[in-house]
C-alpha cells in the first residue's frame, strides 16, 4: 500500500506542474490583448492621441512650492520657511500664494516629523499658515 501511494505521489508531482503550465499558457493566449482585435487597436489609438496633448506650463508658485518641499525633506522645515520668507520678499508677486505654500509645508512637516515636532518649527511666515497646515493635518 505504501509503495502504491508513493508511486501515485511521484506521478502527480511530475504531471501536475506540466498540466498547470500548459493550461496557463492556453489561458494567456485567449485573452483579448494577446491577439490583434479591433479593441486593442482602439486602445493604442486613444493613448497615442493623449500623448500629443501638451502639458500645462508650471506656474512660479508651483515651482517654488516643489522646491521648498524638496528642501524640507532634505533639511528641515525651518530652512524651508526661511527660504519662503526670502522668496516672498524678493519676488512680491508670489505674496498671494505664500499662505498656500506655507500650509503645504506644514502638512509635509507633519508627515515627516509628526505633529509635535512639526509644530516646533512654526514661525510667523505668511500669517502663521505653516501652523495652520500642521494643525489641520493632525
Amino acid at each position: 500500500m505504501t509503495h502504491t501511494a508513493r508511486r501515485i505521489g511521484r506521478t502527480l508531482a511530475f504531471v501536475l506542474p506540466v498540466v498547470l503550465v500548459l493550461s496557463g499558457t492556453l489561458a494567456v493566449t485567449r485573452v483579448p490583448w494577446a491577439g490583434t482585435s479591433s479593441t486593442g487597436s482602439q486602445i493604442l489609438t486613444a493613448s497615442s492621441k493623449e500623448v500629443s496633448v501638451r502639458a500645462k506650463p508650471r506656474t512660479p508658485q508651483d515651482i517654488l512650492r516643489d522646491k521648498l518641499l524638496d528642501e524640507l525633506s532634505e533639511k528641515d522645515p525651518g530652512v524651508a520657511l526661511t527660504d519662503l520668507q526670502r522668496e516672498i520678499e524678493g519676488r512680491p508677486s508670489l505674496a498671494g500664494h505664500c499662505m498656500a505654500i506655507a500650509r503645504a509645508l506644514g502638512r509635509a512637516a507633519v508627515e515627516r516629523y509628526g505633529p509635535t515636532r512639526a509644530q516646533s518649527y512654526s514661525r510667523p511666515v505668511c500669517d502663521t499658515s505653516f501652523a495652520y497646515g500642521v494643525a489641520h493635518t493632525h
